[in-house]
């Protein structure tokens, strides 16, 4: 079995366990996707007890319909993410859109405004989580020590062109978040929603 293959083995195996009802499946899925789902909640909804409810949400959802996931379609881990993506922007889009019928400040074009920057921000933020190692290193010595190429290659030990390769790869990536936060864009990680 090809390295690749693997992750989607392990997807495949604990839909089938979820399917059957196995409370530690549950309990595994937990463990490895609890903060990635907490994270991008909070990242949309940007409240803490919000996004505490959204992960709840995402894993009642999944044990409740683990068929729902197709392995054909994607990761496990991408369809968890845009599940719990949906969640939050319906939860943020109806909290806002309570506001704004209460009287509160605002427009609805105000409304779509931040939930399309509220997407975009998380869908980065899911990028650069997924992305590998080597271009997340490349983008953090670049973002956030300010380091150019060639500083960036001396501190990761590859040549020029290599670290050039990977911020542009990097930032390749990244640009795929503004481009599906925009209008007409298809929703979703690549994943079943």
């Amino acid at each position: 079995m090809a390295k690749k293959d693997l992750p989607l083995c392990w997807d495949r195996k604990m839909q089938q366990r979820l399917a059957r009802g196995e409370a530690a499946a549950l309990g595994e899925l937990y463990d490895r996707f609890a903060s990635l789902v907490h994270g991008l909640a909070h990242r949309v909804l940007d409240d803490e007890r919000a996004a505490d409810h959204i992960t709840r949400d995402v894993f009642a959802h999944v044990w409740e319909h683990p068929d729902t996931y197709d392995p054909r379609q994607g990761p496990l881990r991408s369809w968890v993410a845009t599940l719990t993506h949906r969640l939050a922007v319906q939860r943020l889009r109806a909290t806002e859109a309570a506001a704004l019928a209460r009287g509160g400040p605002g427009t609805t074009e105000e409304l779509e405004r931040k939930v399309r920057h509220a997407s975009v921000a998380a869908r980065a933020d899911y990028i650069v989580q997924s992305m590998p190692a080597p271009l997340r290193a490349a983008l953090e010595l670049a973002y956030f020590q300010r380091r150019d190429y060639r500083q960036t290659a001396a501190d990761l030990g590859v040549t020029e062109d290599e670290a050039r390769r990977r911020l542009r790869l990097g930032l390749q990536l990244l640009a795929t978040a503004r481009d599906a936060g925009s209008p007409g864009a298809p929703p979703g990680y690549g994943g079943a929603a």
